[in-house]
């Protein structure tokens, strides 16, 4: 076994890790920091109809983004799955620096297409290989429990990072019009070189047994890939646990995507409260969100995860519905509160769905899954939002947004309750393995 594997573990550090593992977490915590730094966030709209696109095109491109995003996502996992998540982290850090400087290269309807497209396929080739490789590398060491924190520390890290440096890209820009783009390529490149860092991880560098087996045969890699994402499939249809926490998971992320996205400026505009001033009101909640990321372990232990999730999940519908009612600043505290309560509800909730994935089970594509059907029922209700608030109906959108959440939580609470799928858990662990293996 190389030195570099997880194999040849040292001693633990003082705060009970080993050393491996403190440097998986650390890697981990500037990947995610840089990969996300996206520096031209607050500004891609004026700097694409600066260079002479139309709303029209503006917004079909970001359309093609979000259906690309889906498209790509059971491909890239599979790969992730194939190649080993490290490697999958390492390609996506290059697209992403590529597709980061495609506007620089070519201000154009062309060039910002390029630059979407090549982000959602940077996106995806992360998106569940960074979580699959933080949980099995401090499994490997035996540090499992440290992963719940490490993965919501990440994120406060991110979050904090935007608050820092957003506020710079406005005098940044009338310096070097660009600089939004080439510093977020250079973050980009940043994380790359966290990625380059990050340890292999004996025995899944290159997926699982049965994905190492199938790569050795070069002339059926297309049927392999087919084979890998139908295994997938049964592992979730096989797995009424695993089901289940990825359906708890829909109403987390719907709930924060639309809020956070579609329904910000919205929000703030029908109590009142002026652009001039949503800047601050955006960074007050990246503030909040941060912290609740940051300690998902003041969550009481009294309380199951999957509890946790449909408490806060209700939270957030609650929140959601009770801007109908105070003014402007009540509205501006119960964003913030909006925001605490998604930060300390997706490191649980991703721990979760991981969790729940069968012993030598496709991690990272079951996790692409999940973005997808995330995703997907996003992408509905952006159709719905737009609806509601075209016929000046926000308050309604709110509260049936908080109606239709107390709904589907409550049927995951029924079947947990009715213990169908607690007694599952147990037993569909071996069938779903042996069906990633056969």
């Amino acid at each position: 076994m190389s030195p570099g594997t997880t194999g040849a573990r040292t001693g633990p550090t003082p705060t009970g890790l080993t050393r491996t593992a403190h440097r998986i977490i650390r890697l981990n915590y500037g990947f995610q920091l840089l990969f996300n730094l996206l520096w031209w966030m607050p500004v891609f709209y004026a700097y694409q109809k600066q260079a002479g696109l139309s709303d029209g095109q503006i917004f079909g491109i970001q359309s093609i983004y979000y259906v690309a995003f889906c498209l790509f996502e059971i491909p890239t996992g599979l790969i992730a799955d194939r190649i080993g998540a490290r490697n999958c982290l390492r390609a996506g850090a290059v697209v992403m620096t590529a597709a980061n400087l495609a506007p620089v290269v070519s201000a154009s309807y062309t060039g910002f297409l390029l630059h979407f497209l090549a982000i959602a396929m940077g996106r995806s080739l992360t998106s569940g290989a960074a979580s699959a490789y933080l949980y099995d590398g401090l499994r490997a060491e035996n540090c499992e429990e440290h992963y719940l924190k490490a993965e919501g520390t990440a994120r406060a890290w991110g979050l904090a990072a935007k608050v820092v440096c957003w506020p710079l890209v406005g005098p940044l820009m009338s310096v070097a019009h660009t600089a939004p783009y080439v510093l977020s390529a250079a973050s980009a490149a940043g994380s790359l070189a966290c990625a380059v860092g990050l340890p292999r991880l004996a025995g899944t560098d290159g997926g699982t047994e049965a994905a190492a087996a199938a790569r050795k045969d070069g002339g059926r890699r297309g049927r392999a890939f087919l084979r890998d994402a139908g295994a997938a499939l049964r592992c979730v249809a096989s797995s009424r646990w695993l089901g289940l926490v990825m359906v708890q998971g829909v109403a987390v992320f719907t709930l924060s995507r639309i809020c956070q996205v579609n329904l910000f400026q919205p929000i703030l505009l029908d109590h009142g409260i002026k652009e001039a001033s949503h800047g601050g009101v955006l960074a007050a909640m990246t503030v909040a969100e941060a912290v609740g990321s940051a300690r998902p372990q003041w969550l009481s232990r009294r309380v199951t995860p999957v509890a946790w999730v449909s408490i806060l999940s209700l939270a957030l519908a609650g929140t959601l519905a009770a801007m109908t009612l105070g003014g402007p600043w009540a509205v501006v505290a119960l964003l913030c509160l909006f925001a605490a309560a998604t930060g300390f509800v997706y490191p649980v909730q991703r721990k979760l769905v991981n969790d729940a994935v069968p012993a030598n089970a496709p991690r990272a594509t079951l996790l692409s899954v999940e973005s997808i059907v995330d995703r997907a029922v996003c992408a509905l209700a952006a159709i719905a939002v737009g609806a509601y608030v075209s016929a000046g109906h926000l308050d309604a959108l709110l509260w049936h947004s908080a109606l239709a959440t107390a709904v589907l939580l409550g049927a995951v609470q029924l079947l947990l309750r009715s213990g169908v799928v607690k007694r599952d858990r147990a037993a569909v662990e071996a069938p779903a393995a042996q069906a990633w293996s056969s």
